[in-house]
């Protein structure tokens, strides 16, 4: 899991705690990525709410109870917003069923309310600034498939790690050809040596699952049977892009698979040598 932008918001007994956290699936459960607030106090965490894109849900003493409950997207509205209300109207009530009548019994809600609205604006402010989000290089073998694209490149990340990645890209917010269109990577499939991974919508959501080596030992035949039994459009609308999706031309695809395959599995053998014996592949752009 990573942590970023960590604020903290004291308000008597208690303090408020507000981070970014990306998950990975198959590393700490799904992927997902978002924002969590923190009821602490004495270093201890006694209430957890989990402001995600798709986990949302709060824990009552998560490290003496430890009992999770699902907030209901249809009706609850955006999780900040519920979170910081819930906060407000029954935070002592909350606290005690976390198991910290003590602290409870301490709080003095017109603290609370007094930081309330700071703890709300850096939560918000934190989903959108905090999000995770990667641009990859496009890929050095192109092959073209109606209003997407999938590039095929060698790629070796800072810490040792690399091998072949797959990008699919579309281009958007514009005319192809003309100055304000915009290629935009909707998948990118890292079939990585050490850590091999996949992400949905990297300048997007990027949600990031790890394959599990035990069942797909080959990652780049789970890859391309994904675009071979037309899991493209699904992924793709998932990834945030259902326009996109629902213009795919899966005819098209299969006429360009066989070269686009020859081409992947050409490259993959040799991705020891040409990928982990040299320098770091950079990205677009800097985090």
């Amino acid at each position: 899991m990573q942590q970023a932008a960590r604020t903290k918001i004291d308000a008597g007994a208690v303090s408020f705690v507000v981070q970014h956290e990306l998950w990975d699936g198959n590393l700490q459960d799904h992927s997902d990525q978002g924002v969590v607030i923190l009821v602490e106090a004495n270093d201890t965490t006694l209430l957890r709410f989990n402001c995600f894109d798709l986990e949302r849900s709060y824990i009552y003493g998560p490290e003496k109870v430890n009992r999770l409950c699902r907030m209901d997207p249809v009706v609850d509205g955006n999780p900040i917003m519920w979170s910081v209300k819930q906060i407000r109207n029954y935070l002592p009530t909350m606290l005690k069923e976390a198991g910290y009548e003590d602290v409870a019994s301490q709080v003095n809600m017109g603290e609370v309310e007094a930081v309330l609205g700071e703890v709300e604006s850096t939560a918000r402010e934190v989903y959108a600034t905090g999000r995770n989000t990667v641009k990859h290089n496009r890929g050095h073998d192109i092959f073209e498939a109606g209003n997407i694209r999938f590039g095929l490149e060698l790629r070796k990340q800072a810490g040792g790690d690399g091998g072949l990645a797959i990008h699919v890209l579309a281009d958007l917010a514009g005319t192809p050809g003309r100055t304000y269109c915009e290629e935009t990577e909707l998948l990118a499939f890292d079939c990585f040596r050490d850590a091999p991974h996949y992400h949905y919508g990297p300048r997007n959501k990027n949600h990031r699952i790890f394959w599990d080596r035990t069942l797909v030992p080959d990652t780049l035949e789970w890859t391309l049977d994904r675009f071979k039994n037309k899991d493209l459009k699904d992924m793709i609308a998932r990834a945030g892009y259902p326009g996109i999706a629902a213009d795919i031309d899966q005819d098209l695809i299969d006429s360009i698979m066989p070269s686009l395959e020859a081409k992947a599995r050409e490259l993959q053998p040799g991705a020891e040598v040409e990928v982990m014996d040299g320098p770091a592949t950079p990205n677009l752009v800097p985090r």
